[in-house]
């Protein structure tokens, strides 16, 4: 694989788990651009929002997702649930030719997986704040060269075979 593969989908549609498995089976690296902002800062993305704005940590996203990609590291790319809606960091995804992938999950799937995970999610704390964001990124989503739709029940298996089989 020379391109490398970037997954992108809204908080708690599985970026990082399929990232993770799909580098595994690709036999290559796989960054999550949140734990990688984390060890930079010392601070989680959570963190960083609710301490310096969102405006802040979008800057920090977009300054790491660029050392992620110039580092050429990585051949599989988790992006944080809003990486994908700032124009600068799909403008870099697309100078590194990278392939984008959309997991398109339903917002109720990836509502209950924000409600029982542990992780703070300062933009979708309450149901209402994270459909409100589910409807607005959805178009932003779109823009991704690979769409993946996702039910919520796929074999993980089966969804690697369908990435792996579209960015090959």
């Amino acid at each position: 694989m020379t391109q490398t593969v970037v997954i992108t989908g809204f908080m708690g549609c599985g970026k990082s788990k399929v990232a993770r498995e799909l580098a595994e089976r690709l036999n290559t690296t796989m960054v999550d651009l949140d734990e990688r902002i984390t060890a930079r800062t010392g601070r989680t993305p959570a963190q960083l929002i609710d301490e310096d704005g969102e405006r802040a940590f979008r800057t920090i996203e977009t300054d790491t997702l660029r050392d992620v990609l110039e580092s050429h590291e990585a051949g599989v790319i988790a992006l944080g649930g809003g990486a994908w809606i700032v124009p600068a960091n799909r403008e870099l995804i697309d100078q590194y030719h990278c392939s984008s992938v959309w997991l398109d999950v339903p917002f109720e799937v990836c509502w209950s997986r924000i409600e029982t995970g542990a992780e703070d999610r300062p933009l979708g704390r309450t149901k209402a704040q994270a459909a409100a964001l589910y409807e607005r990124r959805q178009p932003v989503y779109q823009l991704a060269k690979i769409h993946i739709s996702v039910r919520g029940h796929e074999d993980l298996e089966e969804l690697i075979s369908r990435i792996k089989s579209l960015t090959s």
